[in-house]
């Protein structure tokens, strides 16, 4: 592999610094013959998506290939690494290609029968199985495990809980053990208390949470990952959703209310990280419209693009830019912290030492 040689800023430290890169892997020493490829510009941990789906379309799941190609978009945009939030489909094969982000894989969506999008999750019978499959997810996957916290219960006629708190709670106490973090999808209030009380390491959108709520959140270091650019599908869900009026209603006011709860969220000092939710309704490669979001929501600009970079890598346990870690990083001809609108143009994209246009 080519060693290759960059100067530039460095973020977050803000210091200017020469970079070597040789085997794949950044070193702060002297690498003979190495080939200078940019002398000046900042360079920023490759971007994180916390919450995207490569083997998710607008149909259910995806083949492999089609995977491998959404990640690819994604790497186009700058995206290096991903948490898939849960698939439907086996991408170990995908975590294996160097061409492509890499990949922390969550195992299924765990859900109960017809409490869900069909065909992605595992769909249990009953309650009482989610520790046992959260067991087998936990084993499965690369530290994480998604449930299914909350959908619409058509019985209800809106979005209603899936599992009790005694039995989340005995569920996430069989990931811990197993050494993995659990995360759900949560939309409405009813399902956060039993999840927040449970012990739940993450929740994804997050839409309905309180005041209250996201002070505990910060207190216990609960992550937060609100999908932004995903909510603005949710007067659209609405508006076919004629069969059930309180749901119709319920949606459009979450997502009326969702830019004062993350607004909240940022005061509170809970950890918000970005993720698109690519796959389905949010196209792939959309990772710099979230964090544009986060910024509009009252991170600054600096904040918003650390919930996608290094932030997120030091949640996620993977290195930035430090000596030994994988090349994997953004090269940017002026400093996104002063206009995220540069993180649309990256002069080098570096995927495990090798340059992408």
């Amino acid at each position: 592999m080519e060693a290759l040689h960059l100067a530039g800023v460095v973020l977050p430290d803000g210091e200017h610094r020469e970079l070597w890169i040789t085997g794949g892997r950044i070193t702060g020493e002297p690498v003979a013959g190495a080939e200078t490829v940019v002398r000046e510009g900042f360079l920023v941990p490759g971007l994180v998506d916390a919450h995207c789906h490569p083997g998710i379309g607008v149909s259910g799941a995806t083949t492999l290939e089609e995977a491998a190609g959404q990640a690819i978009v994604d790497r186009d945009a700058g995206t290096l690494l991903i948490r898939d939030c849960g698939l439907p489909i086996d991408v170990r094969p995908l975590q294996a290609r160097a061409d492509l982000p890499r990949i922390i894989r969550a195992g299924r969506h765990l859900a109960l029968r017809k409490r869900y999008i069909p065909g992605l999750g595992i769909e249990l019978e009953d309650p009482s199985e989610l520790p046992k499959a959260v067991a087998e997810q936990a084993r499965d996957g690369d530290g994480w495990v998604k449930l299914v916290g909350d959908w619409i219960d058509r019985g209800v006629g809106d979005l209603a809980p899936l599992w009790p708190e005694d039995v989340l709670t005995e569920a996430i106490a069989v990931a811990h053990a197993e050494g993995a973090k659990v995360t759900a999808h949560v939309f409405g209030q009813a399902a956060l208390p039993g999840l927040i009380a449970a012990g739940i390491d993450c929740l994804e959108h997050g839409t309905e949470l309180s005041p209250d709520q996201l002070g505990v959140l910060a207190e216990r270091g609960i992550a937060l990952v609100p999908t932004l650019i995903n909510i603005e599908n949710f007067p659209g869900i609405a508006d076919k959703a004629g069969k059930y009026p309180v749901y119709a209603d319920h949606m459009r006011a979450l997502h009326a209310g969702v830019g004062d709860m993350v607004s909240t969220a940022i005061e509170a000092g809970v950890q918000v990280y970005a993720g698109s939710d690519a796959g389905g309704m949010v196209e792939h490669g959309r990772l710099v419209d979230e964090i544009e979001a986060l910024h509009k929501a009252g991170m600054s600009a600096e904040q918003a693009l650390a919930s996608a970079s290094w932030a997120a890598r030091e949640w996620l346990g993977v290195p930035g830019i430090v000596d030994g870690a994988s090349a994997d990083l953004l090269v940017y001809p002026s400093d996104p912290r002063e206009d995220l609108a540069v993180l649309r143009h990256p002069s080098h994209i570096v995927l495990r030492g090798k340059i992408y246009a």
